[in-house]
Parts: C-alpha cells; structure tokens; sequence
C-alpha cells in the first residue's frame, strides 16, 4: 500500500506579509482579543463567502501567525489562502508598509529536509467521568511545558512507511524529524472574553527541520493547518 503514494506533492498558497503599527487602535485591540485578531485576519477575504457562511474559514483556506516586536510596536502578520487577500478595509494608518503578497508554488519531494516554524495550540483532553465507566471527552487542557509540547509534537511526525493516520486517531503530517533537534518555545496565552464565545488559547513555537517521507500529507497539512486553534493564529506551518 505505501509504495502506491506519490513522490512529490506541489503546494499552492498566496502568501501576505503585513507589517502593522502595533499601537494602531485596531491593531492594538487585535493583539489583546483573540476575537479581534481573527476579525483582522478575515477582514482581507470579504464577499468570498455569504457573511455568516459556516467554514468559511476552513473553504477558503485562511491560516496566519503573527509575531511582535514591543519595543518598537511593530506586529508582523503572515495570512495564508487558498484565494488572495484584499487588505484595502484595514486602515491604511495601520500599515507602516505597503502588504507584500507573495505566490507560494512549490513541490515537495520524499526525503527532501524542509526548515519550518509553527506556532500551534498543543492541547491534551482529561476523559470526565469516573476510572471505568464510560467516559467521555473532558475538557481541553494546553500543554505548558516545552517537553510535553515536543511529546505532542513527535506523536504527529510520520517516519517513513507509516500510515498517515496514529494509533488512537492522531493525523500524522507526512514528515518525520529528530526530537532532540526540535525547538520549542512557549509563547504567551491569548484569549477573549467576548460573553458568547470566550476562549483561552495556550501557545507554542516550534522551530527545526523535518524530512518529508509522504508529501501529498505534508500539502495537506501545510494547506489546512495543524491541531486546534486554527482560527486564532495556530496551526500555520511556515516552511523554507
């Protein structure tokens, strides 16, 4: 069965690079409300979709991260779509340049190093209810040590020959690494405390360099993203 999946795999994505005033009104919301953020992120991809479709996130392929340089309040936000972004409905005092959008075309070939950065949400759930029942899934609870995170991390690395599927259901990502050369960092909490939806979304950095072994997963995963969070500025692997 393995020897049926493909070699290479191409990876099609636009790419837009903005550089924001981090002490911008709108901009400083965003960095404080994960809510607002994500509201910033979709604001590009306005009458793709019927305002209140359901997934239009997901269809349209919308995945950022975003970093901050506090001392001189600037915020660096990479978007990623399947369609490209019009980011004319930000204030254009918000930019301290012009966005830069770049087209991403590139094949992934079977045993190819590929350097990547992500910033994931690493989360574990506690089943409820008591030891030998039938227990349900519990609350989510994030990781908050850069060992766990590793752990979380190496579950989902796919050496060669194996399934694209874990045991236990995990979705592996077509590329497998050396743990002990993986970089983590924890990063802060974001969250919102808007009254309908409150969220608490715990955050990790991820920095090495994996070996592709199947890539039409790893496009996969490079196109949808990885684990939860999504919608928040998690899950975007950025690959070089």
């Amino acid at each position: 069965m393995n020897s049926t999946r493909a070699s290479t795999a191409r990876f099609v994505a636009t790419h837009s690079v903005l550089s924001l005033n981090a002490r911008h009104p709108l901009i400083a919301k965003s960095l404080i409300d994960a809510q607002e953020m994500h509201r910033t992120v979709m604001s590009g991809f306005h009458g793709w979709t019927e305002d209140g479709a359901p997934h239009a996130r997901a269809h349209m392929g919308v995945l950022s991260t975003w970093s901050v340089d506090l001392k001189a309040a600037a915020l660096v936000l990479v978007v990623q779509s399947r369609i490209p972004g019009d980011w004319a409905r930000l204030p254009r005092a918000a930019f301290t340049t012009a966005p830069h959008i770049i087209t991403v075309d590139r094949t992934f070939k079977a045993g190819e190093p590929v350097a990547f950065r992500a910033v994931v949400n690493p989360i574990r759930s506690k089943p409820s209810g008591k030891p030998g029942s039938d227990r349900v899934r519990g609350t989510r609870t994030a990781h908050t040590t850069p060992e766990h995170v590793k752990r979380w991390f190496t579950r989902r690395l796919q050496p060669a020959g194996e399934p694209a599927t874990a045991e236990g259901g995990v979705a592996r990502i077509g590329a497998t690494a050396d743990p002990e050369t993986l970089g983590i960092r924890m990063l802060p909490t974001v969250s919102s405390a808007h009254r309908n939806k409150p969220v608490r979304i715990g955050r990790a950095e991820i920095r090495g360099t994996l070996t592709v072994t199947d890539p039409e997963t790893l496009v996969g995963v490079l196109s949808n993203g990885l684990g939860h969070a999504r919608a928040y500025s998690c899950g975007l692997i950025l690959t070089r």
